[in-house]
């Protein structure tokens, strides 16, 4: 599966929505590719390269934002709130097993 964030990622703070959606998919114990995406909605420096940037997370989800979480199957789950509760309702089953 492919996590995709902004640049910040994992690094981003804990309120952050890319933040919450690592640390929930690492605190679940989900294996992942991690893809940054650039242009940022605050960052108006961003805005003329923002369309290019964010075609990928455009064309698999339908919008600019992220994070967003592309499963194996190719389902797409869009949001940090949503990735969160995906990541703890999915755990995988080594780390069910382990808990």
């Amino acid at each position: 599966m492919i996590l995709y964030t902004c640049p910040g990622g994992k690094a981003a703070p804990s309120a952050h929505p890319c933040g919450r959606a690592a640390r929930a998919l690492d605190d679940a114990g989900h294996s992942y590719e991690w893809k940054r995406v650039r242009g940022g909605t605050l960052l108006f420096w961003t805005w003329p390269t923002r369309t290019r940037d964010r075609a990928e997370v455009k064309r698999l989800s339908g919008q600019n934002s992220v994070p967003i979480l592309v499963l194996d199957d190719g389902k797409v789950i869009s949001g940090s709130g949503a990735v969160v509760r995906w990541a703890q309702a999915n755990r995988p089953q080594s780390t069910v097993a382990a808990s």
